[in-house]
């Protein structure tokens, strides 16, 4: 009897154009991510509208990313892949797990207090994010959340409103576990490499994006802040280096050690440019399928209609039982 696949679920916001370092640090992941386990990755658009997004731009992000994913290696045929709006249980199962969630537990998330200390005031949305990240996650009984350490407060939440809800009624949720998974890193920016590289940053010198041009790409490698020294060596000293040397590698499949022999002896300027060449053939091979799929109109409403209709029905399942449980006359 073949052990049942562990369920992973994990989500992106289009509220930006992805980059190298969603790229490395979560996308790859979940492509490799398809072979050993059930997936379930959702577009977070509903997660987006918490900030000011033109809706136009929030409709291209969209599709944009669905097709970028597919042209990184995300397999309809072997993932669930959904856009989250499209599926109502989302919105649903938010309202019920806001009543099992406490005000002073929503109040201590450092994400909220963060985005909500640079504002005069804050829509009650971005309060209850964490709310609507749980039930997006319980949603699907995942065994198993690809997190960093920004979203470990709100996956312990998550666990947190599970059990309790489980506790009042009878088991109805899997209690998810974070998964920190064995590929991937933090990119930085190219031009403040102590900073995240971000889909938003205001220096455009120091983020590429996936559909970005190769001159754009190699531009920006060519400008890229380096440190002292002409030594090609990962030193978390030395940020500006680290950093390059850890996108070739992602990008090339080499570990650090062998791109820190593959290198040695020469100068930076050397090894940004085969860094900005090697980075580009993949982005190369990722915007062709992408061109495709978003070119062919058929083939992307039936991505998402599909998409929809089986995120949609694994979702019922769970929000049938629970409003069963609460009490509601179905």
């Amino acid at each position: 009897m073949l052990e049942q696949k562990k369920r992973i679920f994990s989500a992106l916001k289009p509220t930006g154009r992805l980059t190298i370092g969603n790229y490395i640090g979560a996308i790859q992941n979940m492509v490799k991510m398809q072979e050993q386990y059930d997936c379930c990755y959702a577009v977070a658009d509903m997660h987006s509208v918490t900030v000011d997004i033109p809706p136009a731009d929030l409709r291209k992000n969209s599709l944009d990313m669905l097709a970028l994913l597919i042209g990184c290696g995300i397999d309809p045929d072997k993932s669930v892949l959904f856009i989250q709006s499209h599926v109502s249980a989302h919105a649903e199962l938010a309202w019920i797990l806001s009543c099992f969630t406490m005000m002073g537990e929503a109040q201590r998330m450092t994400q909220f207090k963060d985005k909500s200390a640079k504002k005069e005031s804050c829509n009650v949305g971005l309060f209850s994010y964490p709310v609507l990240m749980a039930a997006d996650i319980l949603l699907y009984q995942a065994d198993l959340v690809p997190i960093g350490k920004d979203q470990k407060q709100h996956l312990e939440l998550s666990r947190v409103i599970a059990e309790r809800f489980n506790n009042k009624y009878s088991p109805t949720f899997t209690v998810p576990e974070g998964f920190y998974p064995k590929y991937g890193a933090k990119v930085y920016s190219l031009a403040d490499p102590t900073a995240k590289m971000g889909k938003t940053d205001e220096n455009e010198n120091g983020t590429i994006h996936l559909l970005d041009d190769e001159d754009t790409v190699m531009r920006r490698f060519k400008k890229a802040v380096t440190d002292s020294g002409s030594e090609i060596k990962f030193d978390a000293n030395k940020p500006g280096i680290s950093n390059l040397i850890t996108i070739y590698s992602a990008f090339s499949g080499e570990t650090i050690k062998q791109t820190e022999k593959r290198f040695d002896g020469f100068s930076y300027a050397d090894f940004k440019t085969a860094v900005g060449e090697t980075v580009f053939v993949k982005l190369k091979e990722i915007q062709g399928v992408y061109g495709r799929v978003i070119k062919d109109k058929a083939y992307l409403e039936g991505l998402i209609k599909r998409g929809a209709e089986n995120a949609g029905y694994m979702a019922r399942r769970t929000l049938s039982k629970v409003y069963k449980k609460v009490g509601f006359v179905l």
